[in-house]
């Protein structure tokens, strides 16, 4: 088939593409805009589109500046951490070969030059460590070895700067303190050696079954640390340094010039110096190497071109809307008065001088809820009377037309359109044309149902509160304190004082002092305020017990300054009387007493057996020895000589008997309780002297540690023996009790120093065994009276005993002592605060020490 030629399709005309949604609506919105808004329109436009294109040129510089500030902190912050890994590993390292020589110089007996022999294959290893030392528990070095300039190699040289001195403040001394208290390796703060250079030192304790016998003193270079252990491409990169906590700098890869002030770097990274976390940081420093913002010369084309664009349009801007300010003050000055009357919420309606209704405002629609059409032109009655008041109303406005109306106001009824009644209040006034003659009156409406039902509420309240006042027992008075007149006295007040101001005098001279001010002083009162001058006492509510003489009553008395109805100043109290419950604590008070007096001679009854054993001792030596002496002069074979000491060795053993009856004498004297500056020393002391002779009958040792320069205690001394002799005979009888072993036949008595949040600078007693413990269920009913564990038990040691420190503003516990799960022992603690008025002579202070009692 011969080939044709498809036919060309008909050529289509070209459709217009569709008007976009989006102009469509912009021109809409932009056609209903008036001529003055598509002007300012017109302006902002282009100003807009400036200062957005300003924008995105200072955000395109400052987002690049940022990347950079970013990479390079990241960078720094990298590599500061590399170093503190480095650096951290090796002190752990060291640390742990220091650990493994301590516990050889503990298991192992190794002499100086031993020692000496392997710090120096320690430090050969190790560049950084410029000084090891070997100090006994007293800081007396046994042997050092100095990588630079230390070489101590016997016992008893001369201490250098870098070591511990006994009473000297230096950073070894608190090293060695922290290390002694742990018992665990112990970092010091970075400090300056004898040549200048910054040094640490590492201080590891000698523990020989639990005892400290001394410590390991390993010196630090920091400089040393720097060099050897930054590595080289971090320190090419950064300069990194080491600063103490006052940021100032000890060591660093770049030393500066002499005499030159670094240049402050732009981006540091800080990390702490571990493990040893001594207050010394690593401290990466990086700059930055692009210019800034501010020196871009194309930054500052644009800005300039910027501005003088935008201060263009605000020229245009300003002039148009100079011209929008003219237009807007003709509408709104036609607007003004229109805005007034539909604003104001106080209806004004104006009517002639014949009664006709010749104006109202919108508000007085509202109130009424009639329209302006239906009261303009109406003559009385108005459809806002109430019907049942329309007589009332017509004589109202007769005497408001006469001009007889008061000028306080007419307290009328009006009713709404819908039938509601409202209170509301009248003001009216004559209306006067520019002539001066009178028109007509015109007339404010105020709806005043709200107000007057808050009036009704307030007076009910008032009469209420009054009623209550009334009613209550205690007595409540308010006095003028510039005048000093009574304002107001409830039922209670009359009954005891009468309408007299004396007693409300009385009551608050006895809580603080009487404050009216009153006479002719020119000074009294200030003449502006109206105020006293003198100064008030403390304006609370603290409470004070006050006696009143004349009624023979004592009342709690609050007390309180207000400001009274008048404005006066005014002082009010509220007493109420206590008298029975002062009987009560008076009571109270006094059977405490006796059962102080009642648990000691129980006390000493538990120790009979006891005491009459000790004393059996003496007595029987005398026997003894006046037996033999007896038989020795009948035989006529003694010497003067032997008798004079025979007769000595009897008067010593009368002595002793006389000092143990006298130290029970003195326990169980009844006497009153005596708050008195006290010694802790001397009350544990007399308490162990006479619990020793029940600790002895029962085969148990007591160890006693008083801390040395203890301040002085305000305490009755017989009072807190009684405390700690019962703690320490019911520990006797618990380890009796349990037949425990003689290892784990002892008690422990410690008193030292505290200080809590809570309780602030106290002295603490505890006494602690190694009994069995005390139940879970016991320990929260240890303090209940007439409680016991023991068959024999009254139940009134403990629970007194807690009374006793609690009336000394103390605190006892008590607490199992646990290995894993098991109990093996318990502690009883309680807490005394010292008297800081009176402390003890530190140079007459006995030394610290601790003293062991055996059966």
């Amino acid at each position: 088939m011969p080939f044709r030629p498809a036919s060309p399709t008909p050529a289509t005309a070209p459709v217009a593409p569709p008007l976009p949604a989006v102009q469509r609506l912009f021109g809409r919105w932009w056609r209903r805009q008036s001529p003055a808004r598509q002007d300012r329109f017109a302006t902002l436009g282009p100003l807009l589109s400036v200062l957005l294109f300003l924008a995105a040129i200072i955000s395109a510089f400052w987002y690049l500046r940022n990347e950079e500030i970013e990479r390079e902190t990241a960078s720094v912050k990298r590599d500061t951490e590399l170093t503190q890994q480095q650096i951290g590993l090796r002190l752990i390292q060291n640390q742990e070969t220091l650990i493994r020589m301590a516990r050889d110089l503990v298991v192992r007996e190794i002499s100086p030059a031993e020692f000496i022999e392997q710090a120096a294959a320690f430090a050969r290893e190790r560049p950084e460590v410029t000084h090891l030392s070997w100090l006994d528990a007293r800081r007396k070095p046994i042997a050092s070895y100095g990588a630079l300039h230390y070489n101590f190699n016997a016992a008893g040289a001369t201490p250098e700067p870098s070591l511990p001195v006994e009473g000297q403040q230096t950073e070894p001394e608190a090293t060695f303190r922290a290390a002694r208290g742990t018992r665990s390796p112990a970092y010091s703060r970075g400090f300056a050696e004898n040549t200048g250079a910054a040094t640490f030192q590492l201080h590891l304790p000698l523990t020989d079954r639990n005892a400290f016998s001394g410590v390991i003193v390993v010196e630090y270079s920091v400089e040393s640390l720097v060099r050897h252990f930054v590595p080289a491409d971090v320190a090419q990169r950064h300069m990194i340094s080491v600063i103490n906590e006052n940021q100032q700098q000890l060591a660093a890869t770049v030393t500066p010039m002499p005499g030159e002030a670094s240049r402050r770097a732009a981006i540091v990274s800080v990390a702490p110096l571990t493990p040893a976390l001594n207050g010394l940081l690593l401290r990466g420093q990086g700059w930055r190497t692009s210019i800034g913002l501010v020196n871009n010369t194309l930054f500052w084309m644009v800005v300039a071109l910027s501005v003088l664009t935008v201060w263009m349009l605000l020229g245009t801007w300003r002039h148009m809307r100079r011209r929008s300010q003219i237009q807007g003050a003709l509408v709104q000055e036609t607007n003004f008065r229109r805005a007034m009357e539909n604003s104001m919420p106080t209806g004004m309606r104006a009517m002639d001088l014949e009664g006709r209704v010749t104006y109202v405002n919108a508000a007085f629609c509202q109130m009424t809820g009639f329209g302006q059409a239906e009261l303009v032109g109406r003559l009385p009655p108005y459809p806002y009377w109430p019907p049942d008041r329309l007589e009332e109303n017509a004589r109202l406005l007769t005497q408001e037309l006469q001009g007889r109306s008061p000028s306080g106001g007419i307290e009328v009824k009006v009713m709404r359109k819908d039938g509601v009644v409202f209170d509301a209040r009248m003001y009216i006034s004559p209306l006067i044309d520019p002539k001066g003659q009178q028109t007509g009156w015109m007339t404010s409406i105020t709806n005043i149902t709200e107000a007057k039902r808050i009036r009704d509420q307030l007076s009910a309240s008032h009469e209420r509160f009054t009623t209550v006042l009334e009613a209550l027992d205690a007595s409540v008075s308010v006095l003028s304190v510039q005048q000093g007149e009574l304002l107001f006295a409830n039922r209670s007040y009359r009954l005891w004082f009468g309408n007299e101001p004396t007693g409300h005098q009385q009551m608050a001279g006895g809580a603080g002092g009487v404050q009216v001010f009153g006479g002719d002083g020119h000074d009294a009162v200030d003449g502006l305020s109206g105020l006293p001058t003198e100064e008030l006492t403390e304006s609370g509510v603290n409470p004070s017990e006050v006696f009143i003489d004349s009624l023979q009553k004592w009342f709690d008395v609050r007390a309180r300054y207000l400001q009274w109805t008048d404005g006066r100043l005014a002082q009010m109290l509220i007493a109420t009387d206590i008298t029975a419950r002062r009987r009560a604590e008076e009571q109270s008070a006094a059977q405490a007493d006796k059962a102080q007096v009642t648990s000691r001679l129980v006390t000493m009854g538990e120790m009979a057996s006891s005491v009459a054993h000790e004393l059996n001792q003496p007595l029987t030596a005398i026997t003894n020895y006046c037996n033999g002496m007896v038989s020795r002069v009948k035989a006529a074979s003694i010497k003067q000589d032997d008798l004079i000491a025979a007769l000595q060795k009897t008067a010593r053993q009368a002595e002793r008997a006389g000092q143990i009856i006298h130290r029970i004498r003195a326990f169980v004297k009844r006497s009153e309780p005596q708050r008195q500056p006290s010694d802790a020393r001397e009350i544990v002391e007399d308490a162990v002297e006479l619990a020793g002779i029940e600790l002895r009958r029962r085969s148990v040792t007591i160890h006693t540690y008083v801390a040395q320069r203890l301040p002085t205690i305000m305490a009755d001394p017989i009072l807190i023996e009684q405390v700690l002799l019962n703690l320490l005979k019911n520990a006797a009888e618990a380890i009796d009790g349990a037949r425990l072993p003689t290892q784990r036949r002892h008690i422990e008595l410690r008193v030292v120093p505290r200080h809590t949040p809570e309780e602030g600078g106290v002295i603490e007693f505890s006494v602690t065994d190694m009994g069995p413990g005390i139940k879970d269920e016991v320990i929260g009913r240890l303090y209940e009276a007439f409680f016991s564990t023991k068959a024999e038990g009254l139940g009134i040691g403990l629970s007194l005993c807690r009374s006793i420190i609690e009336s000394h503003r103390g605190r006892m516990r008590a607490q199992n002592l646990y290995n894993g799960t098991h109990a093996v022992g318990c502690r009883f603690a309680f807490t005394l605060p010292v008297d800081i008025t009176a402390r003890q002579d530190a140079a007459a202070a006995p030394a610290e020490g601790e003293t062991s009692t055996n059966p």
